[in-house]
Formats: C-alpha cells, sequence, structure tokens
C-alpha cells in the first residue's frame, strides 16, 4: 500500500491488493479478492466486493456497489468475476455486478467510460471503451454495447441485446433488440431513428460515409435486416459499412430494431 492515502475508517479486508497511489475514502470497504490498480480513487462509502478489479486512474463516487453478487436468481454462488478497465468515471449509487456461469462467469466494462448516478451494469455485460450510461440507464444482463455508445437517462436495455459501435440510445427509451452500429434509437419502445450524425461527426466521419451509411439503411429497411445485410455483404463495401453489415451478420439471440412505420 505504499504511496497510498487509506483513510482510517475504511475497511481493507486481508488480501485486496492496492496499488501505488490509491485513495480510499471514509466508510468504504474492500473486499479481500478486490485488486485496485495504482491511481483508483474510492471517494467514500464505496463498497467493492467479489473478485473484482479495477483499472488505473478510475474514479468511484460515494454509495456505489461495485462487484456485489449478480442479482440472478440462478446465481449459486459459483466463482465469477468483474473487470473494470482504466481511467473510468463511476458515479453515486452505480451497481455493477460479476459474471454469472451461464453467461461465461466475466462482466467486463472497457476503458475511460462514465457511468452517471443510479446506472446498473448487469451480469455477464461485456462494454467497450468510452460508453456512456446517463443517470439511471440499466442493462440488464448479457449485453453487449461495443465503443463509444451512449445510453440516455431513464433507458432500459433487455437482456442479451447487442449495441453496435457508435450507437445512441435516447432518453427513456426500452431497447428489446440488437442497434446496429452508429443508429440513433428513440421513443418509450425503442425504433431505429436513422443515424446518430451527432456521433459520426464528432468522430470524424466524412459527407462520403455519412451518405453510404443513409443509402445501406435505406436499403435494409426494404425487408430482413440480415438478408438484405447478407446480400449487401456480397458487393464491394468498406469502411463504416462494413462495420454495419459486419455487425448485423454476426451472432445474435435476438432481432433488430427497425424504423417506426411510417
Amino acid at each position: 500500500m505504499a504511496d497510498s492515502l487509506i483513510h482510517p475508517s475504511a475497511v481493507i479486508e486481508n488480501g485486496a491488493q492496492i496499488g501505488a497511489g490509491v485513495q480510499i475514502g471514509p466508510f468504504c470497504v474492500v473486499g479481500p479478492r478486490v485488486r485496485l490498480a495504482d491511481g483508483v480513487v474510492l471517494k467514500s462509502h464505496v463498497a467493492i466486493a467479489g473478485d473484482t478489479a479495477i483499472g488505473e486512474g478510475t474514479v468511484v463516487f460515494p454509495f456505489a456497489s461495485i462487484g456485489e453478487v449478480p442479482q440472478d436468481l440462478k446465481f449459486r454462488g459459483e466463482d465469477v468475476r468483474l473487470e473494470i478497465g482504466a481511467r473510468n468515471r463511476i458515479r453515486e449509487y452505480v451497481t455493477m455486478n460479476p459474471g454469472t456461469e451461464g453467461g461465461g462467469g466475466v462482466t467486463r466494462v472497457g476503458n475511460d467510460g462514465l457511468f452517471m448516478a443510479g446506472c446498473h451494469v448487469g451480469h455477464d455485460c461485456q462494454l467497450g471503451d468510452r460508453v456512456i450510461l446517463v443517470n439511471n440507464a440499466s442493462l440488464a444482463g448479457h449485453c453487449h454495447l461495443d465503443d463509444d455508445v451512449i445510453v440516455g437517462g431513464l433507458s432500459g436495455v433487455h437482456q442479451f441485446v447487442r449495441i453496435g459501435r457508435g450507437a445512441m440510445i435516447g432518453a427513456v427509451t426500452m431497447v428489446t433488440a440488437d442497434v446496429i452500429p452508429f443508429g440513433l434509437v428513440q421513443g418509450p419502445r425503442g425504433h431505429l431513428d436513422g443515424l446518430n450524425l451527432v456521433g459520426l461527426k464528432r468522430r470524424g466521419a466524412s459527407r462520403a460515409d455519412i451518405v453510404e451509411l443513409r443509402e445501406m439503411l435505406d436499403k435494409l429497411g426494404g425487408g430482413s435486416f440480415r438478408d438484405t445485410a447478407r446480400h449487401l455483404a456480397e458487393g464491394e463495401t468498406g469502411g463504416m459499412v462494413r462495420d454495419v453489415l459486419d455487425f448485423i451478420l454476426g451472432p445474435s439471440d435476438r432481432s433488430f430494431l427497425t424504423p417506426k412505420p411510417a
């Protein structure tokens, strides 16, 4: 624990691994299998349990509960874990659960994410880098979110749903099926509402890229997503369009959100 700053009221159980420069504030509880990398900050009243690893420079704010047992009635105490990457910001009252035996045994959170107050990351979720969950957004078990996904406040994502890179979920939206990369989904029962144009522009997408994505989306709306994507993939496509087609043709347990009927 050299060079770490640990408040006297914090409880660090035997076996916990504490990196250099870690700060642990008042009334935090760190379990015996927890690993905190260099520079992690636990503000105060944070509870870290289970086989949980938190990456370098991540900051956890008061009253977050990280690594407690999955909220799954099938869980029987098997050996599971939670892996959180570097430089995340985990705000007040966030909950993140480890995996389950039926889902591979591990929940993973990437780097540079922002998890605003009251968010939930369920068991066996797999999150990429730079993911943002706005206040009180919730991910059910087994969800996959690729890099640069934003989920709006008070939104819920159904179990086993995949959300592709750069997609945006609007506030107060229920997502019950897969979302294509760069898609924009909004509404109480979410429908695909075009492209996440703001996100695309922020990431340097050219006008030509956006035009190609729009043309592809128009074609996908004319029939079965997978059948149309398979046909389009036989042509000479690349770049962002290829990313979307590969995502659609990838393994999934769910259908895809489609444009809202006119």
